[in-house]
């Protein structure tokens, strides 16, 4: 072997090591007590998949799309439970109130920006109406939810066509999922440095049920960051308003279980996700749109729309076991948005805007001093 190839081979491997390196828990960061899925990602669910359309291009073009399908059939004809929690309603999320009134969504959920909502619900109609068993559909209830990423991204500028989000849809697939400045992520910051996508999982033991819990989240939101209970925003000096740093943006969070539980209890679950955006020091400001979307796949409860029956065949989890599922999905989402804010890397964007990455180093130092590091 040469020197050159041995160094090329040396600079690959740390390449990759380094990538890796970016999510929370290879730091040390173990947040909470429930044990994580394989990937540690909402894809741990099986069956679920993700999938992003990045769009960086020249010096102000900086946003994207991200898909989540909760499972490979078509989600028109096997509708999924579903349930829809506001934690702050400055936004635009589309499909809000046939979720509340049904219990159920029947199409992949999309996450873009602000302006690209009604695009990105025109390509869900297209996606739905192409397929063959859909031929006499003529109403389709497009779930389309958004952060504004207009600081880095030319977002006036419209730039997302039916055509990204078809893409996002088509490039989903199962297993590790792509985070920081990818797809609905690209442009958005959090906590004053760079946002974007996130997951994580969480899996309940065998004894309280075994069943999954993932979450993925979009973050564009302000406050006042904490990491595991470290006070990172106070040792930084950088909050809301210490010189000049807002607190508005949003949060979108997407929590997906195969628990048997029906829109009643995930709406309750999507309300303990606000419990884990709150435990990174998130304060829901005047101007942000949090939105949880929350929605379980277990087989034996999807709605078969091609079954004559008039009645439900359900089997649903009772309340008094429901609380495991709580624990997880605040955990998860906690961790997801901290991962967001690990993966991400610096962006320069739109009218010379600049956004800097999470300073990690001075991160992990905040965090031994905290003994918040295992």
């Amino acid at each position: 072997m040469n020197i050159k190839f041995s160094l090329l081979l040396i600079f690959l491997i740390s390449q990759t090591i380094s990538s890796q390196e970016k999510r929370a828990r290879d730091y040390g960061i173990k947040i909470g007590v429930l044990k994580t899925g394989i990937n540690n990602a909402i894809t741990d669910v099986e069956g679920v998949k993700v999938g992003h359309t990045t769009l960086i291009e020249g010096d102000s073009i900086r946003t994207g799309v991200t898909a989540i399908l909760p499972h490979s059939q078509n989600i028109y004809q096997l509708k999924v439970p579903a349930a829809i929690y506001i934690g702050n309603g400055f936004g635009k999320l589309a499909g809000y109130s046939q979720v509340k009134e049904l219990g159920n969504i029947e199409t992949p959920i999309i996450l873009t920006n602000t302006l690209s909502v009604p695009t990105a619900s025109n390509a869900l109609i297209s996606y739905t109406l192409e397929h063959p068993e859909n031929k006499n559909v003529r109403s389709v209830n497009a779930v389309v939810g958004e952060t504004n990423d207009g600081y880095l991204n030319d977002i006036r500028g419209r730039h997302i066509t039916e055509k990204h989000v078809l893409e996002a849809i088509k490039n989903a697939k199962t297993g590790k999922v792509k985070e920081g400045n990818v797809g609905a992520g690209t442009g958005t910051i959090c906590f004053g440095f760079k946002g974007g996508i996130g997951t994580s999982s969480r899996v309940i033991p065998e004894s309280l049920g075994g069943y999954t819990v993932g979450v993925l989240v979009q973050t564009n939101y302000g406050g006042v960051l904490e990491i595991n209970g470290a006070p990172i925003a106070k040792e930084l000096n950088s909050y809301p308003y210490k010189n000049g740093m807002e607190a508005d943006g949003s949060c979108m969070i997407v929590v997906v279980t195969d628990a048997p539980i029906g829109s009643r209890n995930l709406e309750r679950m999507a309300k303990r996700a606000m419990l884990g955006l709150a435990k990174t020091g998130g304060i829901a400001s005047n101007g942000s749109g949090d939105y949880v979307i929350a929605l379980s796949i277990a087989k034996e409860n999807l709605i078969d729309s091609t079954n004559d029956s008039s009645f439900y065949n359900k089997t649903e989890l009772k309340n008094s076991k429901v609380t495991p599922l709580f624990l997880a999905t605040i955990e998860a989402t906690e961790e997801a948005i901290i991962n967001s804010l690990f993966a991400a890397e610096d962006m320069d964007g739109r009218a010379n805007h600049k956004i800097k990455a999470l300073p990690v180093n001075d991160i992990i130092k905040i965090m031994k001093k905290y003994n918040r590091v295992k």
